[in-house]
C-alpha cells in the first residue's frame, strides 16, 4: 500500500514514508538510506524473509534489536497477539517508546494486557502509541468515538467485535447448521483459525472490548477486569429459540459500568443484528443518542488501511507539536 499511494501520500498528506528496516521471523532487511518496497516484496515471496536480501539482508539480527537500535522515527508492530504474556509485541513496543519512537500497533495482546501502562510510558517519553487497527480492522470505530463526539459523553458501549462468531452465528440461522458445523465451515474459509479458541470464546472479543473501554470511555482497565463467556457449544435449539422472538442471538461486548461479553439475545430490527463476519457498535452518548458503525472487522488490505490512517495522524500529530 505504501508503494501504490506513494504519490497519493504526498499530494494530499504531505507525508513521504521511508521504509528502512523490515523485520521478519527469518532476520531483517536495513538500509538508513531507505529500502526498496517493491525488491523486498519479491524477495519475501521468493525466499520467505526479507533477510535473504544480498545486499540488505541480516539474518543474524533480531527485531528487538532492530526497534532499540534502528533510527527510525515509528514502529508498526505487527507481531500475533498473545494475551498471556503479550509477547513478543509487548517488549517491542515498550522498547521503542523508550528509545524515543512512535508506535503503531495491530497487537490486541500488549493493550489488554497493559494498556494503561503503556499509555503512560508514551506520555512519559512524549511518544504516540496509535493502534485503530485493533478493533474492527479498517472500519474506524476507535476515531468515530474518539473524534467524532466531542462535547459528548459516551455513556455504554455494546457491539458485535469478532466476524468469526458472527459467521457462525449467522450460518446456524440461516442454514440452521450446527455449531460444530458451522466452526468447520468458518475454519475452511480462512474466517477461523485451527485453534479457534481466541474467536469463540470471546477473548477477542473481551481484547477489543478493553482497549474501547481505555482509549474511548478513559477507564483503566485490562483484560483481568472483562467477564467472559464464548460461543463454545452453542445448541442449534437456542439459536431457533432466538429466531421465534424475532431476535437472533449475538456475541456481544458490553460496557455498562461492568465489562462483559456473552452471548445475547438481539432483535432482527436492531442496527446490531448485522450478518456475516461484519463488525458493529453501537455507541450510546449523552447528548446525541446511539450511533452505530458498521464494517468489516478484519482482513490484510483493511488493517493495512488502518495502519496507514495511524501514520497519517502521528505525521500531522508531530507537525501540530502533539506528543500524546
Amino acid at each position: 500500500m505504501l508503494a501504490l499511494r506513494s504519490l497519493e501520500l504526498v499530494k494530499d498528506h504531505g507525508i513521504r514514508p521511508c521504509l528502512v528496516a523490515v523485520a521478519d521471523k527469518g532476520g531483517v532487511a536495513i538500509d538508513a538510506r531507505g529500502l526498496n518496497i517493491d525488491r523486498l516484496l519479491q524477495v519475501k515471496g521468493e525466499k520467505g524473509t526479507v533477510a535473504t536480501d544480498r545486499s540488505y539482508g541480516k539474518p543474524g539480527l533480531s527485531a528487538l534489536e532492530l526497534v532499540e537500535n534502528t533510527s527510525a522515527d515509528i514502529v508498526v508492530e505487527v507481531t500475533p497477539t498473545n494475551i498471556k504474556s503479550g509477547e513478543p509485541g509487548l517488549s517491542n513496543i515498550m522498547t521503542a517508546l523508550k528509545s524515543g519512537k512512535h508506535v503503531i500497533t495491530t497487537n490486541k495482546g500488549p493493550l489488554a494486557l497493559a494498556f494503561p501502562a503503556l499509555q503512560e510510558l508514551a506520555r512519559y517519553n512524549r511518544r504516540l502509541l496509535r493502534f485503530s487497527g485493533t478493533v474492527g480492522g479498517g472500519t474506524p470505530i476507535l476515531d468515530f468515538a474518539k473524534k467524532c463526539l466531542p462535547g459528548d459523553r459516551i455513556l455504554s458501549v455494546r457491539g458485535i467485535l469478532n466476524g468469526t462468531t458472527n459467521y457462525i452465528l449467522s450460518k446456524m440461522v440461516k442454514e440452521h447448521t450446527s455449531f460444530e458445523e458451522a466452526l468447520a465451515e468458518a475454519q475452511r474459509l480462512g474466517y477461523a483459525e485451527q485453534d479457534p479458541s481466541m474467536d469463540i470464546d470471546g477473548l477477542d472479543t473481551a481484547c477489543k472490548l478493553v482497549i474501547i473501554a481505555n482509549w474511548v470511555m478513559g477507564l483503566r482497565v485490562t483484560l483481568r477486569d472483562v467477564k467472559v463467556d464464548g460461543i463454545r457449544g452453542i445448541a442449534l435449539k437456542a439459536v431457533k429459540e432466538a429466531t421465534a422472538k424475532g431476535c437472533e442471538l449475538k456475541l456481544l461486548g458490553t460496557i455498562d459500568g461492568a465489562l462483559k461479553v456473552l452471548p445475547q439475545l438481539v432483535s432482527k430490527s436492531d442496527p446490531l443484528c448485522v450478518d456475516g463476519v461484519l463488525n458493529a457498535v453501537t455507541y450510546v452518548s449523552e447528548y446525541a443518542g446511539e450511533e452505530t458503525v458498521i464494517g468489516r472487522g478484519a482482513g490484510g488490505v483493511e488493517t493495512a488501511s488502518a495502519i496507514l490512517r495511524d501514520l497519517i495522524e502521528i505525521k500531522r500529530s508531530i507537525h501540530q507539536g502533539h506528543s500524546e
